[in-house]
């Protein structure tokens, strides 16, 4: 893997296939990895927040998830092959670990959603050890809950709770955890139950997610996505013009 960065923002550059690799030695080898997927919302909110700023850069592979930073990057001289969806990739890990026998826990989301999400990955992949899962709602007593993540025995983590709260917790928490691999998942399991739709696959390609986002909820996204784009687009354009590539 090679780490470029860019806008400020530490990222590896790497296939999927490369990725899972990397993660399937690293803890094969019980080597701990910390993992996060940068997207242009993430690098944004990193300018003005520099705690998720700090949490992020301490990750040990950062992933580039949305194509607006592989369109970004390249814009700015970076060589990215590809984007590595955290949702994709959630699916390749799973894949791995039932292949490998490593435990996974689900973290994040609703009661009814994280429940669905376990059943159905289970019977994606038959050999899959699902080895506990809780839903994001216990600020009241992290300890209890990081208490559980380490008694199931899981290897691997997947946390689905909103940045910058997932990206703090792991931070946070990652010594206590007793996993071997930790990975923030943000929206995923609501979209394996089923409760959100993928944008079609066109749209991924073309970098327009955050506008099938803004058509399934108006309200909500609109302003967000108008905000963050436009200081995106902000970013590159200063990045460009004084001739930097980070």
């Amino acid at each position: 893997m090679k780490r470029i960065e860019f806008l400020g923002t530490p990222m590896d550059i790497a296939t999927m296939e490369e990725t899972v690799s990397h993660i399937e030695n690293r803890i094969a080898d019980g080597e701990f990895l910390q993992h996060v997927v940068v997207n242009v919302a993430k690098i944004v909110n990193m300018q003005k927040d520099p705690v998720l700023a700090e949490s992020v850069k301490a990750c040990d592979v950062i992933n580039i998830d949305g194509m607006g930073v592989v369109f970004g990057a390249r814009f700015l001289g970076h060589d990215v092959p590809e984007r590595v969806a955290g949702v994709d990739l959630f699916h390749e890990l799973l894949k791995m670990s039932a292949k490998r026998d490593f435990p996974v826990f689900l973290l994040g989301a609703t009661d009814d959603v994280v429940t669905t999400t376990s059943t159905k990955v289970k019977s994606l992949y038959s050999d899959l050890n699902v080895a506990g899962f809780n839903d994001g709602y216990f600020w009241d007593d992290e300890e209890a809950v990081v208490n559980k993540i380490r008694e199931s025995g899981a290897k691997l983590l997947f946390v689905a709770i909103t940045s910058p709260k997932k990206e703090n917790f792991i931070n946070k928490w990652q010594d206590k955890l007793g996993v071997d691999f930790v990975m923030g998942v943000g929206g995923t399991f609501d979209v394996v139950a089923g409760k959100v739709n993928r944008a079609p696959k066109w749209m991924q390609n073309a970098g327009l997610e955050w506008l099938y986002r803004v058509i399934q909820e108006p309200r909500r996204m609109w302003k967000r996505y108008l905000v963050t784009n436009s200081t995106f687009a902000w970013l590159l354009f200063k990045a460009k013009i004084n001739g930097k590539k980070t």
